[in-house]
């Protein structure tokens, strides 16, 4: 044969060759379309948080476990978004606080002034020796005792704070992977705002809890809750006086102890609390259900109101957390709804971050213009 015909041959089997690679490798035959950019930024997701596919999806409960803030269930729509897929951990806030110097609600004193304007008129002050850098720490009774004054097994404890989860005499060593706690929700949002991210509205929490499934009453399906398998850190035992863990223990656990939902996200049942953006009102859910059309990433509320505190001006956290038990507490449930002053710090109450595609866009210019400069 013609060497010029070999030549021929030879070049088309070698694009033969490129093409069908492309196609195997979902690559083009292009050499020069894998170089590495000077100052290359990871686009596919940002670090340590899981893509949620935006959808519709039924909000709120009408079970027979189900609240009164719960009802009625109704339809809202949400926008892709990316979620932290753990908590916040004591590891990750103290880069906040190192970078910024920031200081908790729970290390400083309480303002008497915003004190009294959640409280009934002609209601008395609080004691001086009460006006302290303090927190709120789950303390255990001594035995059975009613379950109708959940004041009875909390403390307010001098020094307590996200450094010192069960006051001064304690510490974090050894916990940095364990969710921080004793966070108000202006901590959460200082980080969050730090982080380039935001809290999670209400429903953005309910629609990734729920993992992409309708109609499921836990994180992990519907069946109850299982001492002898535990599928979260809720209590086991005897609330609030006798726990069955090892050692008696009853606390939190590092954030990936038990297995994710469907949307690879831990912790959406029990470990801590965890705010949300949202204002509360006990009647939101009959207003939301009286719309024509489905609500469309609702953010909540514009005004709070809590029948049983009217005067306190609250915001919303989900999940439940290690002081749920089925005796007192199913907050662990997807649709339960929980609801504190935004000043307010526990040992069992924390966070998780949110991140929209255009605070993303956002973050990655960001990062692109401090390596150029």
């Amino acid at each position: 044969m013609h060497i010029k015909n070999l030549l021929v041959i030879r070049l088309w089997l070698i694009l033969l060759t490129l093409t069908l690679s492309g196609q195997i490798y979902g690559e083009g035959c292009c050499c020069c379309s894998k170089l590495p950019a000077r100052f290359a930024v990871a686009t596919s997701s940002p670090e340590g948080m899981a893509w949620i596919p935006g959808g519709e999806f039924t909000m709120g409960s009408d079970d027979k476990e189900a609240k009164r803030d719960e009802k009625p269930p109704h339809k809202v729509k949400v926008n892709s978004f990316w979620m932290d897929t753990t908590p916040v951990t004591n590891r990750q806030f103290k880069e906040f606080v190192d970078a910024t110097g920031y200081v908790t609600t729970a290390e400083k004193a309480p303002i008497l002034e915003e004190i009294m304007a959640q409280v009934p008129p002609g209601t008395p002050p609080p004691s001086p020796d009460l006006l302290i850098p303090a927190s709120l720490v789950f303390k255990p009774s001594q035995g059975p005792i009613s379950l109708g004054n959940h004041y009875a097994w909390w403390e307010w404890k001098s020094g307590a704070n996200w450094k010192h989860p069960l006051g001064p005499e304690s510490s974090i060593e050894d916990k940095e992977d364990h969710p921080v706690v004793h966070v108000s929700w202006f901590d959460a949002v200082a980080y969050a705002e730090w982080a380039g991210k935001r809290l999670p509205t209400e429903a953005e929490w309910e629609y990734a809890a729920r993992g992409g499934k309708e109609g499921e009453t836990y994180v992990w399906g519907n069946e109850e809750f299982s001492e002898e398998k535990p599928q979260a850190n809720l209590w086991q035992g005897d609330f609030p006086y006798k726990s069955t863990k090892a050692g008696g223990y009853y606390g939190t656990t590092p954030v990936k102890t038990y297995p994710p939902n469907a949307y690879e996200l831990y912790d959406m049942a029990g470990n801590v609390w965890q705010w949300c953006s949202d204002l509360y009102h006990v009647s939101f859910y009959t207003k939301e259900k009286k719309k024509d059309a489905s609500s469309v990433d609702p953010t909540g509320p514009n005004k709070c109101y809590d029948p049983a505190e009217p005067y306190a001006c609250k915001r919303v956290h989900r999940g439940g957390s290690f002081l749920c038990h089925p005796s007192y507490c199913k907050g662990y449930r997807i649709a339960a709804r929980m609801k504190t002053c935004p000043d307010t710090g526990l040992n069992h109450l924390g966070f998780r971050c949110v991140m929209t595609p255009e605070m993303w866009a956002k973050k990655q210019k960001e990062i692109l213009h401090a390596h150029s400069s």
